[in-house]
């Protein structure tokens, strides 16, 4: 038995199960937390839907992740925590709303423009 949630930014999109009494062990893509994203404040952000609820410790979590970068990948992982913990118990949702936990975060990278260098970078204008 498992809670199941789907996060996405950007291009990255992470399946997320939290197993119920467990001893609060993450496991990313089949490799631990610290392994699979090096940078602190990365695990920290993934971990914080289950610090503003108070159930950090009571899941075990696993993710399946792919696409996109690290940071969107652990903001991915945030979201699909944070929608699993509804099914989990619906009285979490004023809480995670209020942390900004559901709101899917729309931005993505513009597309290159034909005759320009970039989404918006103009080739130098000379005059003679």
């Amino acid at each position: 038995m498992y809670y199941e949630g789907l996060g996405r930014r950007k291009t990255a999109t992470a399946r997320v199960r939290l197993y119920p009494d467990g001893t609060g062990s993450f496991t990313i893509n089949g490799k631990q937390t610290q392994e699979y994203f090096h940078r602190e404040s990365d695990w920290l952000n993934m971990q914080s839907p289950l610090a503003v609820t108070g159930t950090l410790g009571q899941f075990d979590v696993t993710v399946q992740v792919k696409g996109g970068g690290i940071t969107g990948q652990s903001e991915a992982v945030r979201m699909g925590i944070a929608r699993a913990l509804l099914k989990v118990n619906p009285e979490f949702r004023s809480a995670l709303r209020q942390a900004g936990f559901l709101t899917r975060d729309s931005r993505m990278k513009e597309r290159k423009k034909p005759g320009l260098k970039r989404a918006r970078k103009a080739p130098q204008y000379t005059k003679r």
